[in-house]
This record gives C-alpha cells, sequence and structure tokens, in this order.
C-alpha cells in the first residue's frame, strides 16, 4: 500500500510520496472529487488522478454512481492499471469488496443462511445476484420458475431482472470466485417456516381468502398461503351444483373459513357459504306464508312442478295445485321456463320444504290450502318410501 500523504511529513517525504508510483494490484485510499455518469474521480494524494468506471464500482448496471457515493466520500480500492501517459490510475472498488464480503459468503453457506440480493444479470442458463458485494450465479433449475419439459430461455427469465430474491448458497469456489445459489432451496425452508407457523396458530373458525388451486369432481383445494384446504362441492353455494366448477375456477380468489381441523395429519375442511347468503335466511326474511310470488318453473314430476322462488329455493306445485280443474300430468299446462303466479302455502323450515299453489287463487282459499296440505303430506310420504 502506498504511503499517505500527512501534516505530520516533512515537505521532502511529501514530495516523495507525492511522486510514488502505485502499482497493479496495490490497495489505495482516495477522496471522491467528482462525479460523471460514467466514473468518479479521486484525489489519491500523488500526482495521478484516480478513476474508478461505473463497472468497478458497482456491478448493478442499472445503478447511479450518485446515489452510491458523494463528493468528499473516502474510497479503499485496488490498483487496476496506471497510465502515465494521462496522469490517471484506474482503480476497482468491485474487487477490493469481493475480497472483503468473500469471507461473510462463506460463513452464509455455513449457517445454512438465507440472503436476499437484486437480480442485476440475465446469463446463458441463469441469473446473477448481487449480494454482500458478491455475485452469485443463480441456474435456471434452482428459481422459482416452475418445472416443465420444454427448455426456458433467456427471455423467460427476465421476469427476475431487478427484483430482490430470495436464496441460499449451495456452492462456493474460492480459488475461482465463484458462487452458485438456490432461490428453490431458500422458497423450501420459506415455506416450510410459513406451515409450522400456520399449523401453530390456525383454528375452527378463522377466515381466509385463498386461491383455488385444483377442482377435483368432490370440491376445491384452495391455497391459504402455502397449506391447501378442501372445499367440499356441498360447501360451495347454497345452490345445488353437480361440480364445483359450476361456481369456482382455478386460479380464482375466494373467502372461506375453517370447519374442521386435523393438525395431526395436517388436514383442513373448509366452509364458503355464509349465513347471510342462506336462501332460506333470504326466504324468511322477503316471504311469508300467503304470499303470492312469481315463480319459474324448473322441473316437472308425475306429481307435481318445481318452480324457483329465489335462487336455491324451489317450491312444489303438486298436480293438484296447478289447475281448477282435473289434469293427467303436470306438462299438460306447464313447461320447463314458464314463469307462473301461484300463492306460498306453506314453508317448513326444519324439512327444507314450500308448498305452491296456481289454483288458490282461482278458488277459495280455505278449500284449497286444505287440499294442498294433504297433497303436501302425499309428496313427502311418497319420497319417504322411495
Amino acid at each position: 500500500m502506498m504511503t499517505e500523504i500527512n501534516e505530520n511529513m516533512s515537505f521532502e517525504e511529501m514530495l516523495d510520496a507525492s511522486f510514488k508510483r502505485l502499482r497493479a494490484g496495490e490497495t489505495t485510499k482516495g477522496i471522491v472529487t467528482s462525479i460523471t455518469p460514467t466514473e468518479v474521480h479521486l484525489d489519491l494524494g500523488v500526482k495521478y488522478t484516480g478513476i474508478i468506471p461505473h463497472s468497478e464500482m458497482t456491478m448493478d448496471a442499472s445503478q447511479k454512481l450518485e446515489d452510491i457515493v458523494k463528493v468528499g466520500d473516502e474510497i479503499e480500492a485496488i490498483v487496476i492499471k496506471p497510465n502515465d501517459a494521462e496522469g490517471t490510475i484506474t482503480l476497482s472498488k468491485v474487487k477490493i469488496d469481493a475480497v472483503k464480503c468473500f469471507d461473510e459468503i462463506e460463513a452464509a453457506e455455513a449457517a445454512d443462511e438465507i440472503l436476499t440480493g437484486k437480480v442485476v444479470e440475465i446469463t446463458r442458463g441463469g441469473i446473477a445476484v448481487l449480494a454482500k458485494g458478491v455475485r452469485v450465479f443463480i441456474p435456471i433449475s434452482q428459481t422459482t420458475l416452475p418445472r416443465r419439459e420444454e427448455a426456458y430461455e433467456e427471455k423467460d427469465l427476465q421476469v427476475f431482472m431487478g427484483q430482490e430474491v430470495s436464496f441460499k448458497i449451495i456452492s462456493v469456489e474460492k480459488a475461482r470466485k465463484r458462487v452458485v445459489g438456490s432461490m428453490r432451496a431458500a422458497a423450501r425452508v420459506e415455506r416450510e417456516a410459513a406451515e409450522a407457523k400456520f399449523w401453530a396458530e390456525v383454528e375452527e373458525g378463522q377466515k381466509f381468502t385463498g386461491v383455488v388451486k385444483s377442482i377435483t369432481n368432490y370440491g376445491a383445494f384452495v391455497d391459504l398461503g402455502g397449506v391447501d384446504g378442501m372445499v367440499h362441492v356441498s360447501e360451495l353455494s347454497w345452490k345445488r351444483i353437480k361440480n364445483p366448477s359450476e361456481v369456482v375456477k382455478v386460479g380464482e380468489e375466494i373467502d372461506v373459513f375453517v370447519k374442521a381441523l386435523d393438525k395431526e395429519n395436517k388436514r383442513i375442511s373448509l366452509g364458503h357459504k355464509v349465513d347471510a347468503e342462506n336462501p332460506w335466511t333470504i326466504l324468511s326474511e322477503k316471504y311469508n306464508e300467503g304470499d303470492v310470488v312469481e315463480a319459474k318453473v324448473a322441473g316437472l314430476t308425475p306429481f307435481g312442478a318445481f318452480a324457483e322462488i329465489i335462487p336455491g329455493i324451489d317450491g312444489l306445485i303438486h298436480i293438484s295445485q296447478i289447475s281448477n280443474k282435473k289434469i293427467a300430468k303436470p306438462a299438460d299446462e306447464l313447461s320447463v321456463g314458464d314463469v307462473v303466479t301461484a300463492k306460498i302455502t306453506a314453508i317448513d323450515y326444519d324439512a327444507k320444504r314450500v308448498s305452491l299453489s296456481m289454483r288458490a287463487l282461482l278458488e277459495p282459499e280455505e278449500e284449497v290450502v286444505e287440499e294442498a296440505a294433504e297433497a303436501a303430506e302425499e309428496v313427502v310420504a311418497e319420497e319417504a318410501a322411495e
């Protein structure tokens, strides 16, 4: 290292020091005198002006030099090349930082530590991350891109450019100054930690906003943030549905709550239906027995027609309550899709049944209601027998 000029030196010593020639590989210090977009100028206390090019100041090509240092700052750097003809010396801060920081990288590997760094370059076969002043290479296979048979190209890695990412050190070659990291390994550790925290804190009744991960015939699996829970098809809607895909799709956000927990086997049963959306609750708030409603015929059977009063609730119009005349079958008077006017003659919230009558609007109510009740009892008996 070159001798620094100080006020305790004699004039001869200062003069002698000022003409000392710095050699490549030596370490020196200087004071920042000016900053341009491409380089930093230093006063080294000698006849030479120190110059640190942008690439030797930082490995992040997008970083502005004025954001790194200010005029008056002292910088330690390594001599790369003196230029006697121009009276300048090219210096490198990156190289001296790398020497100092490499020990930290090795310590992080030994401690199995998760590091963070900024992606500064997309390279052939991976990405380069700047962490602790050291360039870390992360192969494509060790990024968090999903595995696939088709090979990824450099353009696919652009999604990481400029991003702060987490990774673990998986290989250090000190002689070659080569460091290899893995985002996938860090993600695995973070996922396991998140899962452990989740299982320690989750409780029945707890609410989540999750993302539908996959759909089966019997339900939908929802990602709650690293842990999956299952919403049975019966819990997805108050309506009768045959397949979960009728109400949810993969990738969709969905509000759920924990219905049941099995922490030992790490299983969660989720609910999605809420009481406020229960059609029977809505029915009780909007309608009473005796009210007249507009209902849409949803299905026909030999003993009557089912008509939708509100979404999720169909009322039964028994064959005897369709017309004021005797009919052979409901299809003689009604078709699916018809909108009819009918009176609610009975609501059984326990059995989840509603009886309707079109005939009640055509004949004296007392007689019709009595017959409707008898007809409803017959239907219940028939269904019980089946």
